[in-house]
């Protein structure tokens, strides 16, 4: 493969991997305002493909993604007063049952439906210690303790399950889950509270704009090694 094809092909797949990093950046601005929400970050890389032994006319060097990393840093928290709004002050997630899965989460505004269960935002369940949905009898004289234990009229009704792992996975719609091993959670649940997403708005924005740019100069570069390549052919024709 003649050289020139090599650089398009180089830079198309740098081409290739702004516009997934645009994507990344884009989903990160649009949850600026989601409870809970975690920065993705992608993990860049080269890879080499040696295809001819020592000729540099068949040495591939390009980049691409390694995969997307989930930035745990906690977010700010708000003072809601609402007893439904939960966050958790330190290392952990709520755990979700959605069907059959399960899932993880930090956003803590919660709400019963229409038979008494505690749910999260898009209706599906918040489980206790014991994997189970929760009951509650209504949203009145409900406290919950720094350690996650529901009483209603001072009566225990169940512990919130709070669980941690070394790594995890963005399943979208502020769902995560686990890709590394479990861990200790160490953690405070404050009642009337809500974690804000960890985003920073102005950061994303000057991101965008670099990424914007960087696809812009691939693109640029593309075209003038095209252009090259048609006088080069033409200089052969005369």
């Amino acid at each position: 493969m003649a050289l020139d094809m090599q650089s398009i092909y180089v830079l198309a797949s740098g081409g290739s991997r702004t516009m997934e990093q645009l994507d990344e950046i884009t989903n990160n601005i649009a949850n600026v305002d989601s409870n809970g929400f975690k920065k993705v970050l992608i993990k860049e890389m080269s890879q080499r493909l040696d295809e001819n032994g020592a000729d540099a006319n068949h040495l591939f060097v390009f980049p691409r993604f390694e995969r997307s990393i989930v930035d745990t840093k906690q977010g700010a928290l708000k003072e809601t007063k609402n007893p439904l709004d939960i966050a958790i002050d330190g290392k952990g997630y709520f755990v979700v049952q959605k069907g059959d899965a399960t899932y993880l989460t930090r956003d803590g505004h919660l709400f019963l439906n229409s038979e008494g269960y505690l749910v999260d935002n898009n209706g599906n369940f918040i489980l206790d210690t014991q994997d189970k949905p929760i009951q509650l009898a209504s949203s009145e004289d409900i406290s919950i303790s720094s350690t996650g234990e529901i009483y209603q009229k001072n009566e225990p009704i169940a512990k919130i399950k709070i669980v941690d792992y070394n790594d995890i996975t963005a399943v979208g719609d502020g769902y995560y889950q686990q890709s590394g091993a479990q861990r200790e959670a160490k953690f405070s649940i404050k009642q009337g509270f809500l974690e804000l997403s960890n985003i920073n708005p102005i950061v994303e924005m000057t991101d965008m704009i670099s990424a914007q740019r960087r696809f812009e100069m691939y693109n640029n570069l593309i075209k003038s090694i095209d252009q090259i390549n048609q006088k080069t052919n033409d200089i052969g024709k005369a």
